[in-house]
């Protein structure tokens, strides 16, 4: 690919620069094939977006360089930030009070996470910081696959709502813990009880921009349209803004973002009109996060000793997740069944796990380094396998309104179709 694109580069000189054109093909692709894969298979689009991105950096494409930096990095910072800031306005406190075994069943998920991955990983002769910190990455689902998936397969329901939330509570814990973990590595063997200081001060930063954004944002709604699209302009310009301080400043920008659409939410607690008004735009960015990340995720190392440490990885974060929801479950408002549902349906990874590796190579590359050589493959792994999964559990708990099926063709033959 890289022989390709310098004999091109010779005589086709955009005005853009070459990675712009490579990058617009990209997508373009990615675009069509998760048309396809819909349409024909009936799985979620990311799947199509994930394996043309994986198929790129496979090939040797270059335009996303690991580890992640300059405009890369911010880019998958604000499309992480504009999923979490909408997974978190999603979320009322006012639940939580009427229905606190959620919260119980959250950590009990989150935490048996945690020290089942790090058991499993440390039998393997896994270093224990190494351990750890792949144990922490290992809380984080994916609310931005799982909600791709509910949207394609158009699902709503008590299975749906419950993944959503404990998606993103675990993704709280993530972020919090693995920034300050990162914070600590350059102190080598520290052990995870000597980051609580960092905690706070990743933690405190990230509620103080998160705070910021949602008053900011409060205060316009009061003279601006929740439908418009000036607001929605507001929002996501507001997100970038927030992304790029609350990394500044040593926060987390996920992070930020969540916690400001969880304020917000109990600021203004009617249902949101605004996503919608994000139209093409949030959707350009949401495929141009999954497509990054497959693409970065794919030039991981894939040799025979990393891939049992890869399967290791994911067969007990598989367990740990169901398992960890099924303990909770009693009282929390859902049937056995649906429990086992709920955590299958919070198996994906994808760009906040991403992101999270990056962090960790940041802070230090020798550590970090490690970490990336398992955890990059095993992101790739269950952004699709986890996309797949979560969309057999929604299927089976009877929440998608969409059949699993290419829609029509194969099960109407005549051409009047009865609205």
């Amino acid at each position: 690919m890289n022989e390709i694109l310098v004999i091109w580069a010779e005589w086709i000189k955009p005005s853009a620069g070459l990675p712009t054109v490579q990058w617009s093909f990209l997508l373009a692709l990615a675009a069509a094939a998760g048309h396809l894969v819909n349409r024909y298979t009936g799985l979620p689009q990311v799947i199509g977006y994930s394996a043309i991105g994986a198929l790129a950096g496979l090939a040797g494409f270059n335009g996303a360089a690991w580890p992640l930096q300059g405009i890369g990095l911010f880019l998958l910072e604000l499309g992480v930030a504009v999923v979490l800031f909408e997974a978190g306005g999603r979320i009322s406190l006012r639940w939580f009070r009427h229905n606190p075994m959620v919260l119980v069943q959250s950590l009990a998920e989150s935490t048996l996470t945690f020290f089942f991955v790090g058991w499993v990983l440390g039998q393997m002769g896994v270093g224990k910081v190494v351990a750890e910190s792949l144990a922490l990455l290992a809380m984080a689902a994916s609310p931005a696959v799982l909600s791709r998936v509910a949207i394609d397969t158009r699902a709503a329901g008590p299975v749906t709502e419950r993944a959503l939330v404990l998606s993103t509570l675990s993704t709280l814990y993530a972020l919090t813990l693995c920034s300050a973990r990162a914070g600590m590595m350059p102190q080598g063997e520290a052990g995870l009880n000597s980051t609580l200081m960092p905690v706070l001060v990743v933690l405190g930063l990230s509620v103080v921009v998160g705070a910021v954004l949602a008053l900011t944002l409060r205060i316009a709604l009061r003279v601006m349209s929740p439908t418009s699209e000036n607001t929605a302009i507001l929002l996501l310009t507001l997100i970038a803004a927030g992304a790029a301080l609350a990394a500044n400043f040593g926060g987390s920008a996920p992070l930020a973002a969540l916690l400001g659409g969880l304020l917000l939410k109990q600021l203004n607690p009617r249902p949101w009109s605004w996503p919608r008004q994000m139209g093409t735009a949030s959707s350009m960015l949401t495929m141009l996060m999954f497509v990054l990340v497959s693409v970065v995720t794919a030039q991981g190392d894939w040799s025979t000793p990393v891939a049992g440490l890869v399967i290791a990885l994911v067969a007990a974060r598989m367990v740990a997740k169901i398992a960890g929801v099924a303990l909770g479950n009693a009282g929390s408002g859902t049937s056995w069944m649906q429990g086992l549902w709920v955590g299958c349906a919070m198996l994906p990874m994808s760009s906040v796990a991403l992101l999270l590796v990056s962090e960790y190579v940041a802070a230090s590359a020798p550590i970090g380094g490690q970490i990336a050589v398992i955890a990059l493959p095993a992101i790739l792994l269950m952004e699709v396998l986890g996309a797949v999964l979560a969309t057999v559990a929604l299927y089976r708990a009877g929440e998608c309104s969409q059949p699993w099926a290419p829609l029509a063709r194969s099960t109407s033959t005549g051409p009047v179709h009865e609205s």
